[in-house]
């Protein structure tokens, strides 16, 4: 597997040129989705072997090696967009699956309510707290046993939210910001705390275990009001809890295609650059004559607005490239959107190992 990160302006040009250059029918079911005023074509994967007379479709490791590549288009902290190239879409949407269902994190199991006088209920109060994010590498944790009541080092995180809500002596004697009248009044997921299991405090003295986010509003107290809470966090997935799932969105989209058909000028390319998304289309001066020309289709949303002029839906075809998938990964904050990719990956192959051992068996038998 290749990786390519971010195209200069000057190399997204070229690559928009060439794939606006013309191609023959068959090629275009093969490779393209078409979208049409009252219709979507080419929807459905069709180069399987035999299909089309003089084209090999027979499945080639060494062809897939070649032509299969990654480009990192956009890299931070908790967002990542990528270009998978050369797979097809029953692959990349496993792909996506995985990063939402099944890669594992830790998150809260257990809720011990010690005391909760607050008028949050405590089946709601353990709910909220299931879903706030923890910021702890589930890497290094195992599977807890489901009949281990306890937990222990190596499979449990154990947190604390212990918090009362007092009157502030210094307040204003006019005031009626609850703000200025209370202390603790806000109850949020920085105050929750990370309790040590055994040598927990020397194994993990850097990792700094706790809710990703401290401003999550949990609970809002007054005077004599308190929440004494122990949490349990375990590893799971996210097909089996929501709460488990280390993706706020793993999406993907074909890559858009737009070509120009003939010359579009004067006041009809003012109207075709308005129908697509900023930056899509731009006017360029040609000896005094104002050119439309596609400088970036890879940010349209395929609205298909043209379509809806009449003297411009002619002149213009839209499609999508089939085996160009943009993918878009925000993370939770658990662990970096990158590191999410490469454990989607391992998941991926985890399940193509274990297939190929269920087949090796089957043909013993």
């Amino acid at each position: 597997m290749e990786v390519f990160y971010p195209l200069s302006a000057q190399e997204k040009n070229d690559t928009t040129t060439k794939m606006a250059a013309p191609m023959s029918n068959v090629d275009e079911i093969r490779n393209r989705v078409i979208l049409g005023e009252f219709g979507v074509k080419n929807v459905h994967t069709t180069d399987y072997p035999g299909n089309y007379p003089g084209y090999d479709d027979t499945w080639d490791l060494e062809k897939f090696k070649k032509t299969f590549r990654i480009d990192i288009v956009h890299s931070d902290e908790d967002t990542l967009e990528f270009d998978m190239i050369g797979i097809d879409a029953s692959i990349a949407n496993a792909f996506r699956r995985i990063l939402l269902a099944e890669v594992p994190t830790m998150a809260i199991e257990k809720v011990f309510i010690y005391n909760n006088t607050s008028i949050i209920q405590d089946e709601i109060l353990a709910h909220r707290l299931g879903l706030v994010p923890i910021k702890a590498d589930p890497r290094l944790f195992e599977y807890r046993n489901p009949e281990d009541q306890e937990g222990t080092e190596i499979d449990t995180i154990q947190l604390q939210l212990k918090v009362k809500c007092t009157r502030n002596p210094r307040a204003p004697k006019d005031s009626s910001d609850p703000k200025e009248l209370y202390l603790n009044h806000m109850v949020y997921s920085g105050d929750i705390k990370w309790l040590p299991i055994g040598n927990q405090a020397d194994v993990f003295a850097d990792a700094k275990i706790g809710p990703v986010h401290g401003d999550i509003l949990l609970a809002q107290l007054r005077p004599g009001q308190e929440l004494d809470v122990v949490m349990h966090c375990v590893k799971g997935i996210g097909k089996d809890h929501a709460k488990f799932s280390p993706v706020a969105t793993a999406s993907y989209r074909l890559l858009p295609e737009i070509t120009l058909l003939q010359t579009i000028e004067g006041e009809q390319a003012e109207r075709l650059k308005r129908c697509f998304s900023p930056g899509v289309i731009e006017i360029q001066n040609v000896n005094g004559r104002k050119v439309a020309k596609v400088v970036n289709s890879r940010l349209d949303t395929c609205s298909r607005e043209v379509l809806r002029h009449d003297d411009l839906k002619s002149l213009v075809k839209l499609g999508r490239v089939r085996d160009h998938f943009i993918f878009s990964v925000e993370s939770t904050g658990i662990l970096p959107p990158d590191v999410l990719v490469t454990e989607a990956i391992n998941v991926l192959i985890s399940k193509c190992q274990k297939f190929l051992t269920e087949l090796d068996m089957a043909e013993m038998d």
